[in-house]
């Protein structure tokens, strides 16, 4: 199967400079344009049988581009939302980074700041993409739009790196990241493609 998992379009956060996390903004109208742009590319470039979504409004809104022009509907999915960044969410950086200091070294299995943990950060990644890989068929192309982080640990989950593990997989907004998924594993085809963005 070809699976498409591709990121939001900016948000209202964006341009607030606060974290966004599980704080739920909306798209700009810039967001909207990236998203309808990315939905024409998809759909003159594959045909998607089936779409997910993180249920947080900035991907359920871009979700529903691609909903409009691929013909398919939108299945949301809380397993695909952002980290939740607990007491962060919505607060400006600065604010945030005086309140809620980082915390080098804590455990991957705890948290702090009412924030879930690394572990069960990554153990949601794989239920989700577990989800996806057993509903969709080996012949179909599915897209996933969610969030840069969780896209993320998609990655690590799809790839077996450790919890610990360095390696960040950046996204653009509306990025389009394109895997093939085959018996022998996964193949990374395209990483972070924002072509369809360009002069927006």
């Amino acid at each position: 199967m070809k699976l498409l998992i591709i990121r939001h379009g900016e948000s209202e956060a964006d341009l607030l400079k606060v974290h966004e996390g599980r704080a739920d903004f909306a798209l700009t109208g810039k967001g909207h344009r990236q998203a309808d742009a990315m939905a024409e590319y998809v759909r003159c470039h594959y045909r998607v049988a089936r779409l997910y979504s993180s249920t947080l409004k900035r991907a359920a809104q871009t979700a529903e581009h691609l909903s409009a022009a691929a013909d398919v509907p939108v299945l949301l999915d809380e397993l695909l939302m952002e980290f939740n960044n607990g007491l962060l969410a919505g607060l400006p950086w600065k604010e945030a980074a005086e309140k809620y200091p980082t915390v080098r070294d804590l455990p991957v299995d705890q948290a702090v700041y009412g924030q879930e943990s690394k572990l069960d950060f990554r153990n949601r990644a794989e239920a989700a993409l577990t989800r996806i890989l057993t509903e969709s068929r080996a012949d179909e192309v599915t897209a996933v739009i969610t969030h840069g982080g969780m896209i993320n640990q998609l990655y690590h989950a799809a790839l077996h790196l450790p919890i610990v593990s360095a390696c960040f997989f950046g996204t653009g907004d509306t990025g389009i990241h394109e895997w093939e998924i085959k018996d022998d594993g996964v193949r990374i085809i395209r990483a972070n493609y924002c072509g369809h963005t360009e002069g927006l």
